[in-house]
């Protein structure tokens, strides 16, 4: 199976402020790779070091067989890779444009990409979250919680990354809103082809729909296997350093 990312041995951080410890993951193509963890285990950060938001110190991070560690998030995003962050986030970083309306959003997300496909990708993304082609002619400020994750994914996947990235997807969603996102998700995987690195905090229906199962504890990787392997009890020991 190919290789889509490889991180080896990953230290990394913020300056002086050293959050992951010898970090080794792997997704491979067409795979949902599910990473865990409480929060302040250093998630958000190893998505960081990934995109270049944070700085590695140490380690390898390859994408498609290229070392992409400490490259700038413009030339990793151009490399393949689309990030869709928290809303809010530690920048301070909205993840849709407010003042534009759910298509505007989407076209202003395909920058670089030829026109011929644009319309395209507009049609995959609806196909993944059709509520978006209701409201399409909505203002961003005036969606919900929900309906603006979906446009902040659909705006990742206008890109046609190889590699989606998704910072809790579902974190302050409805439980029925949240049972529809993890379908979507698993949607993109096949319908799309697109891999996918899913932190999330909703570990049963993460781990659903996983392929593999990262645990993450104070910056240090302390599981990784099949995904159905990772039973609550099991997770609830790592979550507390057993």
């Amino acid at each position: 199976m190919a290789e889509v990312l490889r991180i080896e041995k990953l230290e990394a951080g913020y300056g002086r402020f050293h959050v992951l410890f010898g970090v080794d993951l792997l997704v491979n193509a067409g795979e949902i790779v599910v990473l865990l963890g409480p929060n302040g285990a250093g998630k958000s950060t190893l998505l960081n070091s990934i995109v270049g938001m944070a700085d590695v110190y140490s380690g390898r991070v390859v994408l498609m067989g290229r070392d992409i560690a400490g490259k700038p998030p413009h030339e990793v995003m151009k490399l393949g890779v689309a990030y869709v962050m928290q809303s809010p986030n530690n920048f301070g970083t909205p993840n849709i444009f407010g003042e534009l309306t759910v298509y505007e959003n989407l076209i202003a997300a395909s920058a670089g990409v030829p026109r011929e496909e644009v319309f395209r990708r507009i049609e995959n993304v609806y196909g993944i979250f059709p509520k978006l082609r209701e409201l399409r002619d909505r203002k961003g400020k005036f969606l919900s919680g929900g309906e603006r994750q979906m446009l902040a994914i659909g705006m990742g996947l206008m890109k046609n990354p190889k590699l989606l990235l998704l910072d809790e997807p579902t974190a302050g969603l409805a439980p029925k809103l949240v049972s529809d996102f993890f379908v979507a998700i698993r949607d993109i995987r096949d319908k799309l082809g697109i891999s996918i690195l899913l932190v999330e905090q909703n570990a049963k229906k993460a781990l659903e729909i996983g392929d593999k199962a990262y645990v993450l504890v104070t910056g240090r990787m302390r599981f990784s296997g099949s995904a159905k392997a990772l039973d609550e009890e099991r997770l609830a020991d790592l979550f507390l350093g057993h």
